[in-house]
């Protein structure tokens, strides 16, 4: 098993649970991390369980982090979040109790867990401790929001229009998700690991400040074509052309978190190359337009551009 093995998927049976334990233990023993096999299956054990007692499809397991702080995530298509548990009162009757005794045994076999929620679902995560203990693990972040973005307005004397020509929804709906799933590993990194890993602070600045000069509309056209059923949808934004930097510093920030997927330093997969020249086209766009070219629709019609199918 590769150490950025793609996610588990999990039929709604309870034998997934079984199933789940052995394939956390496997990546763990793959990490070099048997330390951690004992609290990784307690924890998974409780998350898959509550999810297939709780939650709503699809579900599935993936180990994310790095090598030295693995994290263990359950995700499902549910956006509520799960009951958090509390350290008053006695811990033995915590941990017996059944309302959220899921994640009381997750946060005694844990050093850290959260949740975070985006469009697709929820995920629950926790890093495995070395061994099982009294005291319940606080949760490192608060519930993770990805809609909560945090967006500037838009100068409308100062803007450029972009057209976004014959965009397909399935490869969009597939960016956005893998954009929120590298803003979530850096964030929880920056967060949970800040002096192990100062560079994701770094990174995580520049997910802050595409945010907050990338049209808010985006989102919302890209739903409503989804609602309508078409393939396809035309944007029109206005950008503040000055955000070109930071579109750029974004397209830099891609490529480094690819480097890092395929060196191991991030347990995470690295994009594919059909994944990858979509989302230069994409942000492309956004910088050739902002200098007053032409749009160029989907595929690439540039003499010598190529495209993967």
């Amino acid at each position: 098993m590769p150490l950025n093995e793609p996610a588990l998927a999990l039929d709604p049976d309870p034998r997934s649970v079984q199933e789940a334990r052995r394939w956390v233990a496997a990546a763990c023993e793959k990490l070099g991390r048997d330390d951690l096999v004992e609290c990784a299956a307690l924890g998974i054990s409780e998350l898959v369980t509550n999810a297939l007692l709780h939650a709503q499809d699809p579900i599935s397991v993936r180990v994310r982090g790095t090598a030295e702080h693995p994290r263990v995530e359950v995700s499902d298509g549910s956006h509520e979040p799960p009951v958090m548990p509390t350290a008053t009162g006695d811990v033995v009757d915590e941990y017996l109790s059944t309302l959220g005794r899921g994640l009381s045994i997750v946060a005694m076999c844990s050093v850290a867990w959260g949740v975070a929620i985006d469009p697709d679902g929820k995920s629950v995560w926790f890093e495995p401790a070395r061994e099982p203990h009294q005291e319940l693990a606080p949760s490192a972040v608060p519930v993770i929001h990805a809609a909560e973005l945090d967006r500037g307005v838009v100068d409308q004397h100062a803007t450029a229009v972009i057209d976004l020509v014959r965009l397909p929804l399935e490869r969009i709906v597939d960016m956005r998700r893998h954009y929120y799933e590298l803003r979530r590993e850096l964030r929880l990194l920056s967060l949970a690991h800040q002096d192990h890993y100062p560079l994701a602070k770094n990174l995580t600045e520049v997910f802050r400040r595409f945010e907050h000069s990338f049209p808010s509309t985006v989102t919302s056209q890209i739903d409503d074509a989804l609602d309508r059923g078409d393939d396809t949808v035309d944007l029109r934004l206005n950008i503040d052309p000055r955000a070109s930097l930071v579109i750029e510093q974004m397209l830099d920030l891609l490529d480094l978190a690819d480097e890092f997927c395929r060196a191991k330093r991030l347990l995470s997969l690295a994009r594919t190359p059909r994944q990858r020249e979509f989302q230069q086209w994409y942000f492309g766009e956004f910088l050739r337009q902002a200098r007053g070219e032409s749009p160029n629709a989907w595929p690439p019609t540039q003499p010598g551009a190529k495209h993967v199918s």
